[in-house]
């Protein structure tokens, strides 16, 4: 394998020029290419990052001191992710968001219950508000916001991290040689096979349709690899599932209980508080529960969502047996070690199953 550090842009579509850092450009060409340019943060108009203040998730991690204030602008997973970060090492931490509450894609009740125990950590929210502006004041930042009330709301901080989720990194790339553009996201577009209108070219991860997580692009750039060397690989885009890398840990897989009805599918749901759990009681990460939503009728598993200590390694118990086409009596009567977190899958699974957790 030939490795080329340098920006690559297509000539033609069996043709790629590679500039390096000293200016110089470099031919190759190949029979076939895979474009996994990843995406790079997103902002708004009166938000945009100065990378000293006003700072995304790339400079939030080459931080080389603690600030006392920090706004957060998004409660979505980044955002949370890296506030949670900065207030465990001390940091006051308060939230901007538009949305009427934090993780908004996800299912709600996740949201609420994470709110609940970040603000017993110190965090503070902002929900439905609009940014207008936030401005670098010199060794502080200041927040304009509109609240839902359309009140003028301005917060003061040390810095302000933009975490407005990301977007494709596309510019430059020369698409428009080969006869591609990208959508209005900055996207490319490509079939079932990741597949783009040109043939010999594929496209992965963040520039393509779909979650923008990094297990997600290493499937799909598997996917391409093994129909490139013949074979008939799939996958599963419902059961990829979405972890936050918050504490405690959230993890979902599947449908929430909002597409559910909007859907119009009749479900149950079964949840069980990590507080009635041994092992969490034993560890003291008694905060969250683990929630099974299943078909009313089949009691097929339609959605697992769980915030708990390990809950993005549990996560895989559900994202199994739902591949598997499981019911909710079938993984209620799969035998979990004791102690284990894992033993809450089991309860949530039996709460679905006409109410029969163990141990509430």
């Amino acid at each position: 394998m030939t490795v080329y550090q340098g920006v690559g842009s297509f000539v033609d579509k069996t043709t790629i020029a590679i500039k390096d850092e000293n200016g110089n450009s470099t031919n190759i060409t190949a029979k076939n290419t895979i474009i996994a340019t990843g995406s790079k943060p997103n902002f708004f108009p009166g938000m945009e990052p100065d990378k000293k203040r006003i700072i995304t998730s790339t400079e939030a991690l080459k931080m080389t001191e603690i600030p006392k204030r920090m706004i957060v602008i998004g409660g979505g997973v980044i955002g949370l992710e890296l506030g949670s970060v900065y207030a465990r090492l001390g940091a006051e931490v308060e939230v901007v968001e538009f949305a009427p509450n934090i993780l908004p894609t996800m299912d709600l009740s996740l949201g609420k219950e994470l709110t609940k125990i970040l603000k017993k950590e110190g965090f503070k929210f902002h929900l439905e508000h609009k940014v207008q502006k936030v401005e670098n004041t010199g060794n502080s930042v200041k927040l304009t916001a509109l609240n839902k009330k359309n009140e003028e709301v301005v917060l003061e901080a040390d810095y302000c991290l933009v975490a407005v989720g990301r977007k494709a990194y596309t510019e430059g790339l020369g698409l428009e040689n080969i006869g591609l553009t990208a959508n209005n996201r900055g996207q490319i577009d490509v079939n079932d096979h990741l597949q783009t209108a040109v043939p010999n070219i594929y496209a992965i991860g963040d520039v393509v349709r779909g979650a923008m997580l990094a297990h997600k692009a290493e499937e799909e750039g598997v996917m391409v690899a093994e129909q490139l060397a013949g074979q008939k690989p799939h996958i599963n885009y419902n059961l990829i599932p979405g972890v936050v890398y918050t504490w405690p840990e959230i993890a979902s897989v599947g449908k929430t209980e909002e597409e559910l009805k909007a859907a119009g599918v009749e479900y149950k749901a079964g949840q069980f508080p990590m507080k009635a759990l041994g092992r969490a009681r034993a560890s003291m990460d008694i905060a969250g529960f683990v929630k099974i939503l299943a078909d009313a009728k089949t009691d097929e598993v339609l959605g697992v969502h769980m915030i708990a200590a390990r809950a993005a390694d549990m996560i895989m118990e559900a994202v199994t047996a739902m591949e598997f086409r499981a019911s909710a009596e079938d993984m209620s009567r799969i035998c979990h070690g004791h102690p284990t977190f894992s033993e809450a899958i089991k309860e949530a699974a039996l709460a679905a199953t006409d109410n029969r957790a163990l141990h509430i």
